[in-house]
């Protein structure tokens, strides 16, 4: 649209204004601004937040769809079902179109700071993996830690947990029969009778 043709629609629906037709309001283009927005985040975490949202959008549409989601979740090492991916999407999509617009995405981290996600829901893995400094534990150590954050997030689980409490169980149970055994052997020695 030209400029005489944009001031020209102007200028119309300004007039149909002023005789009282019913006129439908102006699109107005909104702006995202993040640093105002999500003022609770410092630059530094949005610019973080930013870098790996842009890692995964693979096809820089500027959302991430099921897709990108579900290989986020695999790289995070806390895979989820397609019913489970679509659930998360659902719990932060604003404008119902199925994806996850990086507004969308930092209201993930806004809602986990405020308590507001369930603990064992996949928004809530997704918000404790994705928060790395790099800047704090450098690049090579950023692996190691990405893998204890995706550790940390599935010990978490219960059946993680309850796991977990039944192998240390039996390594108590092993430890004990070894005790006994070498009290055995301790008591066997006293009582045998050298030849």
């Amino acid at each position: 649209m030209s400029e005489t043709e944009e001031l020209a629609s102007k200028l119309k629906r300004r007039a149909a204004i002023n005789e009282g037709e019913s006129v439908e309001p102006a699109r107005r283009m909104q702006i995202f601004n993040p640093y105002t927005e999500f003022h609770e985040f410092t630059r530094k975490q949005i610019k973080d937040f930013e870098k790996t949202f842009k890692s995964f959008d693979v096809n820089n549409d500027t959302f991430l769809d099921l897709m990108e989601l579900k290989i986020l979740m695999e790289k995070l090492g806390a895979p989820q079902t397609h019913v489970g991916l679509k659930a998360m999407i659902k719990e932060v999509d604003e404008d119902n179109d199925s994806k996850i617009s990086f507004r969308e995405f930092l209201l993930i981290f806004r809602k986990a700071a405020a308590g507001e996600l369930e603990e064992d829901s996949g928004l809530s893995q997704l918000a404790k993996l994705v928060e790395i400094d790099v800047g704090e534990v450098g690049v090579g150590g950023a692996a190691s830690f990405f893998e204890a954050k995706a550790k940390q997030a599935q010990a978490s689980s219960k059946y993680e947990m309850e796991i977990l409490a039944e192998q240390e169980e039996r390594k108590k149970a092993a430890e004990e029969a070894k005790k006994r055994k070498e009290q055995f052997k301790a008591k066997k020695a006293a009582f045998a009778t050298p030849s």
